[in-house]
């Protein structure tokens, strides 16, 4: 059995630094760290099922394809993924409240 490749894009890095940082000054270190390791669990799940996750109807063919999984906790927030053969490759991590489509269509550069 091949392993699964795991690959953040730098935009998922950047999302999941600047809410911890969020976080960390709204509420303190430990809700941050909180996030931080609810973060870790969601992309595990995802890594170890990745068809679990819901399938987005997107209208951009460009996202065709693309999932999201929830973080236990932070319900709100969604983990946004692809997945194929032996690599999950994560677009995003935002909450959900956002324009979504706008956001993780690759040729468009969203303001954040």
């Amino acid at each position: 059995m091949k392993k699964t490749r795991l690959v953040l894009s730098d935009a998922a890095v950047a999302d999941i630094l600047e809410q911890a940082d969020w976080y960390t000054a709204e509420s303190g270190a430990t809700l941050a760290k909180r996030w931080e390791k609810a973060v870790s669990s969601a992309v595990l799940r995802v890594v170890k099922n990745p068809a679990a996750g819901s399938l987005c109807t997107f209208r951009s063919s460009e996202l065709r394809n693309v999932r999201r999984a929830k973080i236990r906790g932070f319900s709100k927030h969604l983990v946004f993924y692809k997945f194929h053969e032996d690599e999950v490759f994560i677009l995003r991590i935002v909450h959900g409240a956002r324009d979504l489509e706008r956001l993780l269509e690759p040729n468009r550069s969203a303001p954040r």
